[in-house]
């Protein structure tokens, strides 16, 4: 067996750089810009120990538009190049000159990082321009400028320069296809996006780009609530102002810094869209991080910096590894350490921005074992008489009056006749009109075991009966009056999908009301939710109920009595005892609504015949 090695076609490098290296045209100014901040960089630190002497007003990075020579300039007044560099650096391809540089002058300083790894962003010129010219002047004493020139082939000629002042001026003859490089309204718009944050001033027609300080680099503690608003304010312009933020700094294991807010979450809010950006070392890389943060965290909003996040050749996007989930891990600790403390130190703040924060904090219960962990202190829920309270509370309080259970409503309006049965009994009832809460009542089902959330609709707790008022007398056939309520009722509906109950309950404002299991109705609510998905071809029916009628209730013994004289009316007044009841809680099917218009109209009229007959 013999080693061979590769043999690699400079001719053949430019056209795949060209082609396939980068994603997007815009990057060449992103990858100019950047080397040139390097450039400038290096020669702070060259300052920094004695090998240079300068003036900080002199550092600038300019961007020159010329339309007649069709030309784009990108020029700095970094550290420059000799010769011998522009022939290490520049001609041969993906040697990267910030390593280099790095291996020879490390800084001290966290903050001052070179941008540049790969050596290839020079090249990303090539993919708008049809020929590129470097003419530069070193920083070292004596040292002659430099004039490189590639039209994209293999071939490239350099001599003698003509700069006179140190620094790198780079110039771009446009192909015809990228005039557009030539607007200066475009060309603003595309340095913005990827370099509002570098480090040193950059200007297009002697205006500056980077206005902005990047805030996520100052300490939290030095920045003001206007200045993280103010922030929000440049970044989302078009934005209500957020309700909170998480100022992130890490230095260990990695390096990270960011700021991230929560918004007003509205009806039409994109929960799976991310709109925090990506930058590393300042430079912009992506307009999302959905790979860094986790889902549940997709609707935060701001700024999320670091050098240790592994990005392809091109920073295009994230290549995933451990540090993107040690990352990952991090940001979600840091959020619920955030919220703990809002939670703890303004708690009717945090009630304030709970109904915008719920969402996200139950879903990253939902998904993130951890994250519940740390979460459940604060997992809040509304009563219908509007308090606040955990789940732990709720039991503490009610664990007398319905042992191990927890009732919910999804709409307090709809249920109104329930909410004052339970009331009567003094037992709490939730608000649980989230999307996501049928799903969260299950997974706290798990955690709290042996307690379990109940619908108060779905069945008739003992705690809600009156049992000194039950009808328990027996008659000659042995059967109570509230059995034979049943059976009466029972008889008049004439639907064997249809069970009734006759109950003793606590209040007599209504007649009855429908009850499903609650498990069963949560399968229903599920099999809804996944329906028209893909491998769900139709709902399962869920047909059978249980009609639960009031002893108490005086409308009760009312119809039976009707049914003595006029069986007929008594039977179109228990058919729409029973839908009404449908109706008021949103159970009635949109098919049948029709027919019970029509019988309200028909048990009106007879009863109408009644009372003249009476007259």
């Amino acid at each position: 067996m013999t080693k061979q090695t590769l043999q690699i076609h400079s001719e053949n490098i430019l056209p795949i750089i060209k082609k396939w290296l980068y994603s997007d045209r815009d990057i060449f100014v992103r990858e100019l810009v950047s080397n040139a901040c390097d450039a400038i960089y290096k020669m702070k630190i060259l300052r920094d120990q004695g090998q240079a002497q300068f003036n900080d007003e002199e550092l600038r990075i300019e961007v020159k538009i010329d339309k007649e020579a069709r030309t784009l300039k990108f020029i700095d007044t970094g550290l420059g190049m000799d010769a011998e560099e522009v022939e290490k650096y520049i001609a041969q391809i993906a040697f990267s000159g910030a390593e280099d540089f790095v291996n020879k002058y490390q800084s001290k300083d966290e903050k001052d990082q070179v941008i540049g790894h790969f050596g290839l962003g020079f090249y990303s010129a090539y993919m708008v321009a049809e020929k590129v010219e470097i003419d530069t002047h070193s920083y070292k004493p004596n040292a002659e400028p430099v004039f490189w020139s590639c039209d994209g082939s293999s071939e490239y000629t350099i001599e003698k320069g003509h700069r006179e002042t140190r620094g790198t001026e780079i110039t771009l003859f446009l192909s015809k296809e990228n005039d557009d490089y030539l607007d200066a309204a475009h060309l603003r718009k595309v340095l913005s996006h990827y370099c509002s944050f570098l480090p040193y001033p950059i200007y297009l027609e002697d205006s500056q780009i980077n206005t902005h300080l990047p805030l996520w680099i100052k300490p939290a503690s030095d920045c003001t609530k206007e200045d993280y608003l103010s922030f929000y304010r440049y970044l989302y312009p078009m934005e209500e102002e957020p309700l909170f933020w998480v100022h992130l700094n890490v230095d260990y294991p990695f390096n990270l810094k960011g700021i991230l807010y929560f918004p007003k979450i509205r009806r039409d809010f994109d929960m799976e869209k991310s709109t925090v950006k990506l930058y590393c070392n300042r430079v912009f890389v992506a307009d999302n991080c959905k790979d860094i943060i986790p889902n549940y965290l997709m609707p935060l909003r701001g700024v999320i910096d670091s050098p240790d996040i592994p990005l392809n050749v091109s920073r295009s996007y994230l290549q995933m590894d451990g540090t993107v989930r040690q990352l990952a891990n991090h940001i979600s600790k840091k959020v619920s350490d955030s919220l703990g403390t809002l939670y703890r130190n303004e708690r009717e703040r945090f009630i304030e921005c709970w109904e915008d924060v719920s969402l996200v904090v139950k879903l990253g219960v939902l998904e993130d074992e951890k994250f519940y962990e740390r979460v459940k202190d604060f997992l809040l829920w509304k009563t219908v008489d509007q308090q606040w309270t955990t789940a732990g509370e709720y039991l503490e309080r009610n664990q007398e009056k319905a042992t191990n259970k927890i009732f919910y409503t999804k709409d307090e309006r709809i249920a109104a006749s329930f909410i004052n049965l339970y009331r009567q009994k003094n037992i709490e009832v939730l608000c649980a009109n989230s999307p996501v809460d049928s799903y969260l009542m299950q997974f706290l089902e798990r955690k709290l075991s042996p307690v379990t959330f109940q619908r108060i609709d779905a069945g008739v707790d003992e705690s809600l009966l009156d049992k000194s008022r039950e009808k328990t007398l027996l008659d000659a056939s042995g059967k109570t009056e509230a059995t034979k309520l049943a059976d009466f009722i029972r008889s008049k509906l004439g639907d064997e999908m249809i069970e009734v109950e006759a109950k003793s309950l606590a209040v007599e404002s209504f007649p009855g009301f429908v009850v499903m299991d609650e498990k069963e109705r949560r399968m229903r609510e599920y099999f809804k939710s996944m329906e028209g998905r893909e491998g769900i071809s139709s709902m399962p029916h869920f047909d059978k109920k249980t009609f639960i009628v009031n002893t108490n209730n005086p409308l009760m013994s009312t119809i039976q009595q009707i049914d003595q004289v006029n069986p007929g009316l008594a039977s179109e007044m228990v058919k729409q005892t029973y839908e009404l009841a449908l109706l008021s809680q949103h159970e009635m099917e949109p098919a049948a609504l029709q027919e019970f218009v029509t019988r309200t109209t028909r048990v009106l009229e007879l009863l109408a015949e009644q009372a003249l007959k009476k007259e």
